[in-house]
């Protein structure tokens, strides 16, 4: 990617944020960001919700508020009916609708294999922009979703779990992070960094905070909340691809005790889909937070560890 200098240019690719910010006036900045991916499941409707909850949850993180957004659709269109793609762009508008953002256009290719996303904007007051590198030694990280999406969907895709038995990661994927964006705001400065558990994983997308932010972490693995079904799953062999490849990228960087068992190391790594927001929160200020998220009816408000000094990006969890 190109070097920016342009002071508009609040944040770019180079930082790992997971979206890109510009300044238009001294109190409004525009979030934009995209992404979109093949089915995750079955069901056409809940393909698009879940897409369109992802792509949002990244303005989210960022502690801003969605505005619109564009599809983006690859589709076979010699062998998947048009009737299904309209499912697909219903569940992406309704999700959009819930998020109070509009869908206003987008662009469509044909595909031999289907995928579905969106380009997401929203805006966020410049003051208030939440970002990777603010974090500090002493802060506690809150989760506001469980994970194990990446097992469950494997296992479905290998007939290891029906659709009923992944219910709950699909109500954990559509779930928007508005409620947790608004808890974030109303902490004022309490919360210093935040960013989404999607694809590299909890521990992935806490070790690009941490070298942001030239931090270590220590995580408590009994805190981490776990989808029902994904401990299980992941010792019958449920791993997908990219929780494998995470893992093989932190290696390094990462220490786990040695009585902590394969899958709950797996879980770790595990590449998420529209997961929670993981956030750095003053310790002072941590149990406000918490009970905000409660508040809001965020699926979890879990406290899993903190934040120190040390080598920037090293992880042990314990």
């Amino acid at each position: 990617m190109p070097s920016l200098t342009d002071p508009r240019i609040l944040v770019d690719a180079s930082t790992r944020d997971d979206a890109a910010v510009y300044q238009l006036t001294p109190d409004r900045a525009i979030v934009a960001t995209v992404d979109f991916f093949t089915p995750l499941v079955d069901d056409a409707y809940d393909f698009g919700r879940i897409a369109a909850a992802n792509a949002f949850s990244d303005v989210y993180a960022m502690g801003g508020t969605p505005l619109f957004a564009l599809n983006l659709v690859g589709w076979p269109r010699d062998k998947l009916p048009y009737e299904l793609l309209g499912d697909v762009l219903r569940g992406g508008a309704d999700i959009a609708k819930e998020a109070g953002a509009f869908v206003v256009g987008g662009h469509s290719v044909d595909d031999p294999e289907p995928k579905y996303g969106m380009v997401a904007i929203g805006e966020v007051h410049p003051n208030r922009l939440v970002t990777l590198a603010k974090a500090r030694a002493g802060d506690a990280l809150v989760l506001t979703k469980p994970i194990g999406t990446g097992v469950l969907t494997t296992a479905l895709k290998r007939d290891l779990a029906s659709a009923a038995d992944i219910a709950p990661a699909v109500t954990s994927m559509t779930t928007l992070n508005a409620g947790a964006a608004r808890a974030m705001r109303a902490t004022g400065g309490g919360v210093h960094a935040a960013t989404d558990v999607t694809g590299f994983g909890l521990l992935g997308h806490l070790h690009n905070m941490l070298m942001a932010s030239n931090v270590s972490a220590e995580i408590e693995a009994a805190a981490v909340p776990l989808l029902p079904g994904a401990r299980e799953l992941a010792e019958r062999g449920a791993i997908p691809g990219g929780t494998k490849r995470n893992r093989e990228a932190l290696g390094a960087q990462v220490k786990i005790a040695n009585e902590i068992p394969e899958p709950i190391r797996v879980l770790m790594f595990d590449a998420q889909t529209s997961g929670g927001l993981l956030i750095a929160v003053d310790p002072d200020r941590a149990s406000a937070l918490i009970a905000t998220l409660e508040r809001e009816g965020t699926l979890v408000a879990a406290r899993i560890g903190r934040l120190a000094r040390g080598t920037a990006g090293s992880i042990s969890v314990n």
